[in-house]
Protein backbone atom coordinates (compact mmCIF):
# COMPACT_ATOMS: atom_id res chain seq x y z
CA UNK A 1 0.00 0.00 0.00
CA UNK A 2 1.28 3.58 -0.84
CA UNK A 3 0.44 5.07 2.32
CA UNK A 4 2.59 2.06 4.46
CA UNK A 5 5.79 3.06 5.20
CA UNK A 6 8.43 1.27 3.65
CA UNK A 7 10.04 -1.55 5.61
CA UNK A 8 13.82 -1.95 5.27
CA UNK A 9 15.61 -4.79 5.42
CA UNK A 10 15.80 -5.21 9.46
CA UNK A 11 11.99 -6.02 8.46
CA UNK A 12 10.98 -2.88 10.59
CA UNK A 13 8.85 0.36 9.47
CA UNK A 14 11.48 3.98 9.29
CA UNK A 15 10.19 5.08 12.27
CA UNK A 16 10.93 1.91 14.23
CA UNK A 17 13.99 1.86 12.73
CA UNK A 18 15.08 5.55 13.78
CA UNK A 19 14.26 4.50 17.13
CA UNK A 20 16.10 1.06 17.44
CA UNK A 21 19.23 3.20 15.84
CA UNK A 22 18.72 5.78 18.64
CA UNK A 23 17.98 2.89 21.04
CA UNK A 24 21.55 0.96 20.04
CA UNK A 25 23.94 4.26 20.12
CA UNK A 26 22.53 4.94 23.72
CA UNK A 27 23.33 2.10 24.94
CA UNK A 28 26.86 1.55 22.98
CA UNK A 29 27.24 5.29 24.98
CA UNK A 30 26.17 3.95 28.46
CA UNK A 31 28.21 1.07 28.12
CA UNK A 32 31.76 3.13 27.54
CA UNK A 33 30.81 5.58 29.95
CA UNK A 34 30.73 2.57 32.60
CA UNK A 35 34.05 1.11 31.38
CA UNK A 36 35.44 4.63 32.03
CA UNK A 37 34.29 4.40 35.41
CA UNK A 38 34.95 1.09 36.05
CA UNK A 39 38.00 1.70 34.90
CA UNK A 40 38.58 4.67 36.78
CA UNK A 41 37.58 3.31 40.01
CA UNK A 42 39.94 0.36 39.76
CA UNK A 43 42.84 3.04 38.93
CA UNK A 44 41.67 5.05 42.55
CA UNK A 45 41.43 1.50 44.69
CA UNK A 46 44.81 0.91 42.85
CA UNK A 47 46.03 4.18 43.97
CA UNK A 48 45.06 4.18 47.45
CA UNK A 49 46.37 0.46 47.87
CA UNK A 50 49.78 2.34 47.50
CA UNK A 51 49.12 4.99 49.72
CA UNK A 52 47.96 2.53 52.39
CA UNK A 53 51.38 0.30 51.94
CA UNK A 54 53.68 3.22 51.87
CA UNK A 55 51.61 4.31 55.43
CA UNK A 56 51.81 0.92 56.90
CA UNK A 57 55.85 0.68 55.95
CA UNK A 58 55.83 3.99 57.67
CA UNK A 59 54.27 3.42 60.83
CA UNK A 60 56.52 -0.16 60.81
CA UNK A 61 59.62 1.93 60.57
CA UNK A 62 58.36 4.47 62.75
CA UNK A 63 57.01 1.93 65.79
CA UNK A 64 60.69 0.62 65.51
CA UNK A 65 62.64 3.49 65.90
CA UNK A 66 60.51 4.62 69.14
CA UNK A 67 60.82 0.69 70.35
CA UNK A 68 64.74 0.91 69.72
CA UNK A 69 64.43 4.53 71.45
CA UNK A 70 62.91 2.80 74.44
CA UNK A 71 65.06 0.31 74.65
CA UNK A 72 67.99 2.09 74.73
CA UNK A 73 67.01 4.97 77.29
CA UNK A 74 65.83 2.20 79.56
CA UNK A 75 69.21 0.81 79.45
CA UNK A 76 70.65 3.65 79.98
CA UNK A 77 68.50 4.51 83.05
CA UNK A 78 69.43 0.44 84.76
CA UNK A 79 72.88 1.31 83.89
CA UNK A 80 72.97 4.60 85.48
CA UNK A 81 71.07 3.20 88.44
CA UNK A 82 73.28 0.50 88.83
CA UNK A 83 76.92 2.56 88.55
CA UNK A 84 76.34 6.51 89.50
CA UNK A 85 79.65 7.26 87.85
CA UNK A 86 78.11 6.21 84.48
CA UNK A 87 75.68 9.09 84.55
CA UNK A 88 78.72 11.68 84.59
CA UNK A 89 79.65 9.84 80.97
CA UNK A 90 82.87 9.65 82.19
CA UNK A 91 85.09 8.42 84.76
CA UNK A 92 85.22 4.73 83.04
CA UNK A 93 87.68 2.96 81.43
CA UNK A 94 88.20 4.72 78.50
CA UNK A 95 85.42 6.99 79.01
CA UNK A 96 86.12 11.08 79.06
CA UNK A 97 84.10 13.66 80.19
CA UNK A 98 81.03 15.07 77.85
CA UNK A 99 79.58 11.61 76.78
CA UNK A 100 75.78 11.02 78.27
CA UNK A 101 73.24 13.03 80.07
CA UNK A 102 74.30 13.76 83.83
CA UNK A 103 71.48 13.45 86.37
CA UNK A 104 73.27 15.79 89.10
CA UNK A 105 69.73 17.59 90.99
CA UNK A 106 70.36 17.78 94.47
CA UNK A 107 66.77 19.40 95.31
CA UNK A 108 65.18 16.61 92.97
CA UNK A 109 66.81 13.84 95.16
CA UNK A 110 65.84 14.83 98.47
CA UNK A 111 62.06 15.52 97.16
CA UNK A 112 62.12 11.78 96.09
CA UNK A 113 63.48 10.64 99.33
CA UNK A 114 60.95 12.35 101.09
CA UNK A 115 58.17 11.05 98.82
CA UNK A 116 59.37 7.86 99.49
CA UNK A 117 59.66 7.97 102.80
CA UNK A 118 56.13 8.74 103.00
CA UNK A 119 55.00 6.04 101.16
CA UNK A 120 56.59 3.34 103.28
CA UNK A 121 55.57 5.19 106.47
CA UNK A 122 51.76 4.25 104.53
CA UNK A 123 52.82 1.29 103.57
CA UNK A 124 53.91 0.24 107.40
CA UNK A 125 50.22 1.96 108.90
CA UNK A 126 48.39 -0.36 106.36
CA UNK A 127 50.78 -3.57 107.84
CA UNK A 128 49.54 -2.18 111.56
CA UNK A 129 46.54 -2.15 110.84
CA UNK A 130 46.39 -5.87 109.32
CA UNK A 131 48.11 -7.07 112.43
CA UNK A 132 51.38 -7.52 110.31
CA UNK A 133 53.86 -6.09 112.68
CA UNK A 134 57.36 -7.81 111.92
CA UNK A 135 56.18 -5.88 108.13
CA UNK A 136 54.97 -2.91 109.25
CA UNK A 137 58.51 -2.28 111.51
CA UNK A 138 60.62 -2.81 108.31
CA UNK A 139 58.26 -0.56 106.06
CA UNK A 140 59.02 2.10 109.47
CA UNK A 141 62.53 1.37 109.12
CA UNK A 142 63.31 1.83 105.33
CA UNK A 143 61.07 4.99 105.78
CA UNK A 144 63.62 6.53 108.01
CA UNK A 145 66.41 5.50 105.96
CA UNK A 146 65.08 8.24 103.12
CA UNK A 147 64.92 10.74 105.34
CA UNK A 148 68.51 9.86 107.51
CA UNK A 149 71.10 12.83 107.41
CA UNK A 150 68.24 15.17 106.56
CA UNK A 151 68.23 17.02 109.90
CA UNK A 152 71.22 19.17 110.70
CA UNK A 153 74.10 17.33 112.91
CA UNK A 154 72.56 13.89 111.78
CA UNK A 155 74.06 11.45 108.99
CA UNK A 156 77.87 10.99 108.08
CA UNK A 157 80.22 13.39 105.68
CA UNK A 158 79.38 11.01 103.10
CA UNK A 159 75.86 11.37 103.60
CA UNK A 160 76.16 15.35 103.62
CA UNK A 161 78.27 14.74 99.99
CA UNK A 162 75.10 12.83 98.50
CA UNK A 163 72.40 15.64 99.52
CA UNK A 164 74.80 18.52 97.87
CA UNK A 165 77.45 19.02 100.37
CA UNK A 166 75.56 20.65 102.36
CA UNK A 167 74.71 23.95 100.20
CA UNK A 168 70.78 22.54 100.15
CA UNK A 169 68.70 23.96 102.65
CA UNK A 170 65.41 21.93 103.48
CA UNK A 171 62.41 24.31 102.67
CA UNK A 172 60.24 25.37 105.77
CA UNK A 173 57.52 22.90 104.54
CA UNK A 174 60.36 20.17 104.40
CA UNK A 175 61.57 20.39 107.12
CA UNK A 176 58.27 20.14 109.07
CA UNK A 177 57.46 16.97 107.00
CA UNK A 178 60.56 15.58 107.22
CA UNK A 179 60.48 15.92 111.23
CA UNK A 180 56.89 15.06 111.63
CA UNK A 181 57.03 11.39 109.48
CA UNK A 182 59.93 10.91 111.60
CA UNK A 183 57.96 11.50 114.76
CA UNK A 184 55.66 9.48 113.39
CA UNK A 185 57.37 6.39 112.33
CA UNK A 186 59.24 6.23 115.74
CA UNK A 187 55.77 6.46 117.39
CA UNK A 188 54.67 3.54 115.32
CA UNK A 189 57.89 1.61 115.77
CA UNK A 190 57.08 1.60 119.67
CA UNK A 191 53.43 0.25 119.03
CA UNK A 192 54.67 -2.73 117.09
CA UNK A 193 57.40 -3.27 119.43
CA UNK A 194 55.31 -3.59 122.47
CA UNK A 195 52.93 -5.74 120.17
CA UNK A 196 56.18 -8.50 120.25
CA UNK A 197 56.35 -11.60 122.12
CA UNK A 198 59.47 -10.83 123.28
CA UNK A 199 59.76 -6.97 123.79
CA UNK A 200 62.77 -5.12 122.82
CA UNK A 201 62.11 -2.51 125.82
CA UNK A 202 65.56 -1.14 125.13
CA UNK A 203 64.73 -0.10 121.54
CA UNK A 204 61.02 0.84 122.88
CA UNK A 205 62.77 3.58 125.56
CA UNK A 206 65.35 5.01 122.26
CA UNK A 207 62.51 5.18 120.12
CA UNK A 208 60.32 7.13 122.84
CA UNK A 209 63.07 9.23 123.66
CA UNK A 210 63.85 10.33 119.77
CA UNK A 211 60.00 11.43 119.83
CA UNK A 212 60.28 13.40 123.24
CA UNK A 213 63.44 15.31 122.01
CA UNK A 214 61.18 17.05 119.40
CA UNK A 215 57.33 16.52 121.04
CA UNK A 216 58.10 16.96 124.88
CA UNK A 217 54.05 16.64 125.15
CA UNK A 218 53.77 13.45 123.52
CA UNK A 219 51.59 11.30 125.92
CA UNK A 220 52.00 8.13 123.94
CA UNK A 221 55.71 8.60 123.85
CA UNK A 222 55.91 9.39 127.48
CA UNK A 223 53.55 6.30 128.42
CA UNK A 224 55.75 4.18 126.74
CA UNK A 225 59.08 5.36 127.49
CA UNK A 226 57.39 4.61 131.44
CA UNK A 227 56.79 1.41 130.91
CA UNK A 228 60.29 0.60 129.28
CA UNK A 229 62.01 2.18 131.83
CA UNK A 230 60.14 0.12 133.99
CA UNK A 231 61.26 -3.24 132.67
CA UNK A 232 64.39 -2.42 132.76
CA UNK A 233 64.25 -2.20 135.96
CA UNK A 234 64.65 1.63 136.32
CA UNK A 235 61.96 2.67 138.67
CA UNK A 236 63.18 6.66 139.03
CA UNK A 237 62.80 7.09 135.47
CA UNK A 238 59.95 4.77 135.15
CA UNK A 239 57.61 7.25 137.51
CA UNK A 240 59.78 10.45 136.07
CA UNK A 241 57.39 9.74 132.31
CA UNK A 242 55.02 7.96 133.93
CA UNK A 243 53.97 11.22 135.85
CA UNK A 244 54.81 13.26 132.82
CA UNK A 245 51.98 11.11 130.93
CA UNK A 246 49.53 11.88 134.00
CA UNK A 247 50.14 15.28 133.61
CA UNK A 248 48.52 14.92 130.35
CA UNK A 249 46.02 11.77 131.05
CA UNK A 250 45.17 12.33 134.78
CA UNK A 251 42.37 9.68 134.55
CA UNK A 252 44.36 7.02 132.30
CA UNK A 253 44.04 3.78 134.38
CA UNK A 254 46.80 2.22 132.30
CA UNK A 255 49.21 5.02 133.19
CA UNK A 256 48.04 4.84 136.89
CA UNK A 257 48.84 1.43 137.27
CA UNK A 258 51.78 1.74 135.71
CA UNK A 259 52.78 4.22 137.88
CA UNK A 260 51.45 2.01 141.24
CA UNK A 261 53.53 -0.75 140.41
CA UNK A 262 56.69 1.52 140.11
CA UNK A 263 55.84 3.00 143.10
CA UNK A 264 55.90 -0.51 144.64
CA UNK A 265 59.18 -1.40 142.86
CA UNK A 266 61.04 1.55 144.08
CA UNK A 267 59.66 1.09 147.75
CA UNK A 268 61.28 -2.11 147.76
CA UNK A 269 64.33 -1.19 146.77
CA UNK A 270 65.06 1.25 149.14
CA UNK A 271 63.67 -1.26 151.49
CA UNK A 272 66.59 -3.07 150.51
CA UNK A 273 68.75 -1.19 150.66
CA UNK A 274 68.28 -0.09 154.24
CA UNK A 275 68.51 -3.71 154.91
CA UNK A 276 72.39 -4.44 153.83
CA UNK A 277 73.24 -1.00 154.64
CA UNK A 278 72.50 -2.02 158.46
CA UNK A 279 73.22 -5.50 158.00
Amino acid sequence: MAGDAKENKYGLQSDSLLFFFLYELVAVGNAATSEKETAHCSIQIIQRKQVLKVTQHDLAVKTMEETKNSNATKSWSEAGTRNPAARGGGGGAGGSGGGGCQINNPQLELERKIRAAMDFKVEGHRCYKEKKFREAIGKYHRALLQLKGMNAGEGTAEEGQMLGNGKMNLTEAQKRLVESTEIECYDSLTACLLQSELVNYERVREYCLKVLEKQKRNFKAAYRAGIAFYHLGNYESALHYLKEAESQEPRDMNVLRYMQLAEMKRQKEREGGHKEAVG
